[in-house]
């Protein structure tokens, strides 16, 4: 249920994004125009910064609200069952492959658990991704609009120059924005993921960390 919830709830913000995204996009352009706006002198700039603060917000958000500790360790528990099964199975021993199915379902009821838990977080982060990214489309649409059409054409590894409000599938920006946030996005979340390791390393080592000791 709680996936099914943030998954309606994601999809109703869409929507909303789909039908409202120039009044959202004007109203946080009073926000971030100012801010990485550079007066629609530097597009280029003005996405990726975009990019890299929607980015930087979203995996801030998805760490603060999960035990990223206690979710790498379930993957690792997963990740070794699976591995203990397979061998299993390849060996053709039934009373291990007896026994491990019996705990099977417990082993997946807690991988969903904590996908419940990352799915319950994606509407919080919505309500941060949405509206910049509303502000994105509005402020590549006013730069089409006033702006010359050199203003929006660049260079990237595939084609000599292409326009920013093109279209390939996707709008031409669209591609931009995912070249440029998922590497920053594994970087930050690597950078983070590493920060609360070392911190519950401490506490562990303070003796704070509790009845976890006994668990790691």
């Amino acid at each position: 249920m709680p996936k099914m919830t943030g998954m309606l709830v994601t999809l109703m913000l869409m929507l909303v994004l789909m039908f409202f995204y120039e009044p959202v996009g004007k109203a946080m352009n009073t926000v971030l125009g100012p801010l990485i706006g550079f007066d629609y002198k530097h597009v280029v700039v003005t996405l990726m910064l975009a990019g890299l603060l929607m980015t930087m917000l979203s995996t801030v958000i998805r760490a603060v609200t999960t035990d990223m500790v206690k979710q790498q360790r379930n993957q690792k528990e997963m990740s070794a069952f699976n591995a203990e099964l397979r061998q299993a199975r390849i060996e053709n021993n039934l009373y291990k492959i007896k026994k491990l199915t019996e705990i099977q379902q417990k082993m997946m009821a807690k991988n969903m658990e904590g996908m419940s838990t990352m799915m319950k977080t994606m509407p919080i982060t919505m309500l941060i991704v949405i509206p910049i990214f509303a502000w994105i489309r509005y402020y590549i649409q006013w730069a089409a609009d006033h702006l010359p059409h050199s203003a929006l054409e660049i260079n990237v590894p595939w084609a000599q120059s292409v326009y920013l409000n093109g279209s390939m599938l996707l709008p031409i920006w669209v591609f931009i924005y995912i070249l440029v946030s998922i590497p920053i996005g594994q970087l930050i979340n690597r950078l983070i993921r590493t920060y609360m390791f070392k911190k519950r390393l401490k506490e562990l080592d303070s003796g704070t960390g509790g009845a976890e000791v006994e668990v790691l």
